[in-house]
């Protein structure tokens, strides 16, 4: 009688705990739709700073601000790709003024480079919950004199800019996070020693 009561325990819990699987499986999978906001088929813009000095990062700030509305302005309307591709590229002098004015207007007499490309290399980031793929992506990429600071990116098509993927957190920076901020974030558990009625009752523990 015990082996009975115990199988139809079983069955019932088994059918109970499946269809809540599936719909946590279609909840984490509209999530991750949520956060797959760039297209397969985007431009982005990536500003590098000279370095990671305060001064040369306000001045990539202030790049980004300018540069960021002026090719915003131009494709805001566009819908297709190939359109916004040759606007940029034919304007390319155009945002290379732009970055020579915020420069001057800096006073910061460094070197500036302004490239247009499918093959710009982007480093793994992971934003708010989403991780985007390190990779070479067509991009507008302006490098502020040995562009070795702290980079800035967006996408400039679709108008993506208003959200700043270069809050999120680079993929290697959080393999070499401090022990204490890791200790946060990965905490060690007591092994917790778990005991089932239906397995005492049966004598089985």
């Amino acid at each position: 009688m015990k082996k009975l009561v115990f199988f139809i325990f079983i069955i019932i819990i088994f059918f109970s705990i499946v269809p809540n699987i599936g719909i946590g499986y279609q909840a984490e999978q509209k999530e991750e739709d949520l956060y797959e906001v760039i297209p397969d088929e985007a431009i982005r813009l990536r500003i590098l700073a000279h370095s990671d000095d305060d001064k040369d990062q306000e001045v990539k700030r202030l790049v980004r601000d300018a540069v960021s509305e002026q090719i915003t302005g131009w494709v805001e309307q566009m819908d297709d790709i190939d359109e916004a591709r040759q606007h940029i590229q034919d304007r390319l002098p155009e945002i290379t003024e732009t970055v020579a004015n915020v420069l001057a207007d800096a006073d910061d007499g460094k070197s500036l480079e302004v490239d247009y490309g499918e093959n710009v290399t982007f480093p793994m980031k992971l934003y708010d919950t989403y991780l985007y793929p390190e990779g070479e992506y067509e991009a507008v990429l302006i490098t502020i004199g040995d562009g070795q600071g702290a980079n800035w990116w967006c996408v400039l098509f679709p108008p993506l800019c208003f959200l700043d993927f270069s809050n999120g957190a680079l993929v290697d920076d959080a393999d070499t996070d401090a022990p204490e901020n890791q200790a946060a974030i990965e905490e060690e558990e007591e092994p917790v020693e778990v005991k089932f009625f239906l397995f005492e009752w049966f004598g089985w523990t």
